[in-house]
């Protein structure tokens, strides 16, 4: 956490209302914790889409995903269905990741190759980098992303779970040329299932590119 912490205060960064990240030319999809899904479908469920890149299909072509998005609204910057403006329709009931963002705690590889944290997404690419942050903020603000990626993580341990349980009792099995199969399709224009996990539950969509 201090680490954090300090990483952010030698940041420095502060949002300049840019809306750059509430695009997806910028960031791939908004992923929503289950409390946020909960949130949203009582005042606009018309905003939620399943997460891409389901992580299992069946044998029957059925697709599984741990989650659900937040549907973009124009096909050109795929800016955010709540972003009207450029300014967001909903930013004092905003969700959990939009709050901690640009902030996270990912390990990924550098250009080498090198695994270590990435704590800071889209880096001099957004907002402005001269503010003095506080010990007390910079804290908050780590802790803040701290709980996020924990409760993100156990949303998919929880999904993985269930998939198995819900694959052995239904004598389902992934199979990736039926995946692959089913996405060509898809890309194709052609209409595909997929069961979107909530909630300890699976919800079922069909979509179409």
């Amino acid at each position: 956490m201090k680490r954090l912490a300090g990483v952010i205060q030698r940041i420095g960064f502060r949002c300049t209302s840019c809306a750059k990240c509430c695009t997806r030319a910028f960031n791939g999809h908004v992923f929503l914790l289950d409390r946020d899904v909960t949130s949203v479908k009582a005042f606009d469920p018309a905003a939620l889409e399943p997460a891409p890149a389901p992580e299992f299909c069946d044998q029957n072509g059925i697709f599984y995903v741990s989650g659900y998005a937040v549907r973009t609204r124009d096909k050109v910057s795929g800016s955010c269905w709540f972003l009207e403006n450029g300014r967001c329709r909903i930013y004092d009931r905003r969700f959990t990741i939009c709050r901690i963002y640009p902030y996270m705690l990912h390990r990924e590889p550098d250009e080498h190759g090198y695994v270590d944290w990435r704590q800071f997404s889209g880096l001099d690419q957004h907002g402005e980098y001269d503010a003095v942050i506080s010990d007390d903020e910079s804290l908050d603000l780590a802790r803040e992303t701290k709980e996020y990626e924990n409760a993100f993580l156990t949303q998919e341990i929880r999904f993985l779970e269930f998939i198995r349980d819900y694959f052995t009792r239904h004598q389902l099995r992934h199979v990736q040329k039926v995946y692959d199969d089913h996405v060509r399709r898809f890309n194709r224009g052609e209409e595909i299932t997929v069961m979107v996990y909530h909630n300890g539950d699976l919800e079922q969509h069909r979509i179409r590119n």
